[in-house]
């Protein structure tokens, strides 16, 4: 953490955010979501006509509130996935403020500037490992949500 700059605690905490909320999405997916289908499922069975224009608006709405809770805090995870690489290049921009300071200071000595080129590179390979992990944590998400949504939208069927 010293070698890449006060950088690296903003990408950490980014990265410690994001993992945070991916976890707990998928944790709602395996369960508490799958206890929202069965209300939802529940309650659809539970009504004797379901072919009107009535009855496809409320399965329009179990549909929309289900897939509300699902899809929340999604934005979020794109947001900071899309946040990271621009930590990454703030830390290569300090880095190499602190590379051009060296050489002001010492003349161009290659130990003095070594520091600077150090915490220019790790924030930027941080930011992407980062970024990276993210993108198909994202990835792996989305299709789980769309895949959730799609099994809610067929099960709740208009046959009577």
């Amino acid at each position: 953490m010293e070698a890449g700059g006060d950088v690296l605690y903003l990408i950490a905490g980014a990265t410690f955010l994001m993992w945070a909320i991916v976890c707990e999405r998928y944790m709602f997916i395996v369960s508490d979501h799958r206890k929202d289908v069965s209300l939802a499922l529940t309650f659809w069975e539970g009504r004797a006509e379901r072919t009107s224009w009535q009855a496809r608006m409320i399965r329009e709405r179990l549909i929309s509130e289900v897939n509300e809770r699902l899809k929340t805090n999604m934005g979020l995870i794109k947001t900071l996935i899309a946040l990271l690489p621009l930590l990454g290049l703030l830390g290569t921009v300090t880095g190499m403020v602190q590379v051009f300071e060296a050489m002001t200071y010492s003349g161009g000595n290659a130990r003095s500037m070594a520091a600077g080129v150090s915490a220019a590179t790790i924030p930027t390979m941080s930011g992407m490992v980062a970024t990276l992990s993210g993108v198909l944590a994202n990835s792996f998400l989305t299709s789980k949500v769309d895949t959730e949504s799609m099994f809610l939208e067929d099960s709740l069927t208009m046959d009577h």
